[in-house]
Order: C-alpha cells, then structure tokens, then sequence
C-alpha cells in the first residue's frame, strides 16, 4: 500500500514534467498569429471616408488591383512608429495603400495625416471597431496585402519596421508575379 503511495504521485510527476518539457521543446513561432482569413475573401465593408466625407465600400478596392490595408490610431505610439515605412510603401511600391482609423478621434486623425503625411489614398472610419473584428485584428498597427481577386495573401501583426518593410515589398513582388 505505501508502495503505490510513493509511485503514483511520482507518475503523476513524471507525466506533469514531459508534457512541460514537450511543449517548451516544439519549435513554434511565437512571433506569428495566425489568420483564418489569409486566402480568403477579405471582409467586406461600407464606412465613411475621413478625408472625403463619402461613403466608401470596400468592394470598391478589392478588385483587379492589389492593396495594403493598415489599421491605425492617432493615439497609437507604434503607428506613428512606423508611419514612415508606410509614407515608404506609398512612395516606391506603387500599390494603393488603404487606412482603416480605429477607434479614434477623426479632427486629431486628419491634424495627425497633416503634420506626418497621408500616405493613404483613402482612410476608412472604424470607431466602434466593428471592420478591425472582421478583419481579425489583435490590435494596431495591423498591415494586410488584399490581392488583385480580394483575397488576403499576407498579415502583419505589429508596427512595420525596416525589416519587415523588405519582407513586405518581397511579399508584394511574390504576388504580383503570381497574379
């Protein structure tokens, strides 16, 4: 009876250890969140433009061209972080790149375009953020790449820096040939 006193605990003990040191072993990148919508249909939406005051449908973008999309936030530190990496990809990729304002305030989000730049060629209201939970996002910034037939080929979880800037134009170079 002592006997397996002692060895069921030491059982126990033993599984507790592997299964702990299985999952600290598997190599996973912790860096990528994984998306259900890479592939797929990107979410459709209608939303008020705040540079134009119109409605804009997302329809409109997702087709026959390919697209960054970037959810930012005037009081975002990271978005102003890599605000120049977008200024970037609007300069030298020649891909439209579509804003989506979470959660913000819209007069600071038109002075915060104005002093760094708009390098969007629209910005897209989302104040409840209902588009960013449609989109699955985790939190801003957040850059996709929507190709020519309205699918998305590509996520970015974070602020866009040099690297991820290379990574990015490799993305859009890969999908453009492909397409």
């Amino acid at each position: 009876m002592k006997k397996t006193f002692f060895i069921l605990p030491l059982i126990i003990l033993i599984l507790i250890y592997s299964v702990f040191f299985y999952f600290l072993n598997t190599k996973k990148n912790v860096d990528i969140i994984p998306s259900n919508l890479i592939n797929k249909k990107a979410p459709e939406f209608i939303a008020n433009s705040l540079i134009t005051d119109k409605k804009v449908k997302s329809s409109k973008y997702f087709n026959n061209e390919i697209i960054i999309v970037n959810f930012f936030a005037t009081w975002c530190k990271p978005c102003k972080d890599e605000h120049k990496f977008i200024h970037l990809l609007s300069e030298k990729s020649n891909y439209r790149i579509l804003g989506i304002n979470y959660k913000d305030n819209s007069e600071k989000a038109l002075l915060w375009l104005k002093k760094l730049g708009n390098p969007y060629s629209d910005v897209v209201i989302d104040n409840i953020g209902k588009i960013a939970i449609d989109w699955g996002v985790y939190g801003i910034p957040e850059t996709f790449i929507v190709n020519k037939t309205g699918n998305i080929n590509y996520r970015h979880v974070g602020p866009i820096n040099e690297k991820i800037y290379k990574e990015i134009n490799l993305k859009l170079k890969k999908i453009n040939n492909y397409e």
